[in-house]
């Protein structure tokens, strides 16, 4: 059975989703103004590259866009100066603008309408011919327009489904009709907060709760799930003293994730590395000597390791290329094994991901397609006491994590003076800008005092109560 927890904050919005007890998918979405993918917008073609086949358009942010051109998308003939709708596929990273298309669509629960045919098409994961047919012949479809039948739709009736598709297309056409009658770059539709997309799209009939810690989030939840008529799923609201998180211990296992070494219940483990251009994938058998023979201990740790990559890859949101290099086997059975619990791993999954074949070198490539940040995007940045060499927590997400143990401690007891252990590499950083970090921990009203300790691995934070304590420490107050 799965849980959904959702927690929101100033700077970030967080969503952890734990199946059978277990963490499988964490999402971070900061507060930021590109544009989100999901976005639709009103856009000006800028430029056109040939050599690349590329397009260049202004949506009305800082960075122009991109978008490929490609006959299958009927958008080569667009000549710079052109006014388009598009999508936005991919969020800004770096000095790189964000990717969109001019394959545009208004998602729903259970269906999708889109721009690029008047076709009725079925999810892949769809494999009944007479549903099918029964939705192809009973669909009310406007004639301009296509639809595309989600994975819910098979659980519920056809008069929810017809009402949505209708629904879908009111919203449709007044994007169309806004960006015809709007002269510059515009917003034209937004439902692509993190909190929309899981109750749209993640929320199903094996979701049994729903915990979050904003009201409004709460009621917005609420009135979204009483709609839903295929599923059956208690929404509460987090009201204690520690923050959503940390009560229910999701803040150690989302640190837990800048570890690169994961162990497996056999005594073997994965390593992760990324390099510039992909991911790199290492199985090793370890301590793994549960088996009698070498084949039979590379086949144990081969899937177990398959299932736990998937799950790994999920969880931090891993995209683009992603290269596993199994143990060396060569049995086909076993191969079609492994690659069977790497597909069953992502078969739930709703960014779109590619398991080709093992090649001669014992290599299995993934494709998945990038849908927001990893999380190693979130809480790490690179170190620059090493001149970028290695990575670091973010300083940002070490002060958001004060900021909730201060909230915590002035939710128990009113409290003036704060202690605060962390590592020395931050020292600069912080010195260089006291009152802003202050700022940040949400400390203003408090005095702080800030001991750097070389080679530290967890920060601390404790309030001061006796005027003894504050005596002995005052060599490390930095404010107040």
């Amino acid at each position: 059975m799965k849980e959904i927890y959702i927690e929101r904050q100033e700077e970030f919005l967080r969503i952890a989703i734990k199946e059978n007890n277990k963490l499988k998918e964490c999402f971070i979405e900061e507060e930021c103004t590109g544009p989100i993918p999901g976005e639709i917008y009103k856009g000006v073609v800028k430029n056109i590259v040939p050599a690349i086949k590329c397009a260049f358009i202004d949506i009305g942010h800082s960075k122009d866009c991109y978008m490929y051109l490609d006959e299958k998308f009927k958008n080569t003939k667009i000549k710079k100066g052109d006014e388009i709708i598009v999508e936005v596929l991919k969020e800004e990273i770096d000095k790189k603008g964000a990717k969109v298309t001019n394959a545009f669509g208004i998602p729903g629960t259970y269906s999708v309408v889109v721009n690029m045919n008047n076709d009725i098409s079925f999810s892949k994961k769809i494999n009944n011919r007479d549903f099918e047919n029964m939705v192809t012949s009973q669909l009310n479809k406007p004639e301009d327009i296509g639809v595309m039948i989600r994975t819910n739709a098979f659980d519920v009736d056809m008069s929810v489904l017809n009402d949505e598709v209708n629904s879908l297309y009111k919203t449709y056409k007044g994007v169309v009709n806004r960006a015809e009658y709007s002269r510059n770059p515009i917003l034209l539709f937004s439902d692509a907060g993190a909190i929309n997309r899981t109750l749209r799209d993640i929320l199903d009939k094996t979701t049994f709760k729903i915990i979050m810690n904003n009201e409004a989030d709460y009621k917005y939840a609420k009135e979204f799930t009483e709609n839903r008529k295929d599923i059956n799923v208690k929404v509460e609201l987090h009201n204690e003293s520690r923050m959503l998180f940390d009560y229910y211990g999701i803040e150690k296992e989302i640190l837990s994730l800048r570890n690169h070494r994961i162990p497996l219940k056999c005594g073997g483990n994965i390593v992760i590395d990324k390099t510039e251009a992909m991911y790199v994938i290492d199985i090793n058998s370890g301590k793994n000597i549960k088996s009698r023979t070498l084949r039979k201990t590379a086949q144990s740790t081969n899937i177990e390791a398959a299932e736990e990559i998937a799950r790994q890859i999920r969880l931090r949101n891993l995209s683009g290329i992603i290269i596993i290099d199994f143990i060396d086997i060569e049995d086909s059975d076993v191969r079609r094994s492994i690659l069977e619990t790497l597909r069953i791993g992502f078969a739930d999954d709703k960014n779109k991901t590619v398991i080709y074949p093992f090649t001669e070198l014992n290599l299995v490539q993934i494709a998945r397609r990038r849908r927001g940040k990893s999380i190693y995007e979130f809480i790490e940045e690179p170190c620059k006491h090493c001149g970028g060499k290695s990575s670091r927590v973010k300083l940002s997400y070490i002060q958001f994590l004060i900021k909730n143990e201060i909230f915590k401690m002035n939710k128990e007891q009113s409290i003036k003076d704060i202690y605060i252990e962390i590592e020395e590499i931050y020292k600069k950083d912080i010195m260089e800008d006291v009152l802003e970090f202050v700022r940040k921990i949400g400390a203003l009203d408090n005095s702080v005092y800030i001991n750097f300790i070389p080679h530290l691995e967890k920060f601390k934070v404790e309030s001061l109560i006796f005027a003894n304590q504050i005596r002995n420490l005052q060599t490390y107050k930095i404010y107040g």
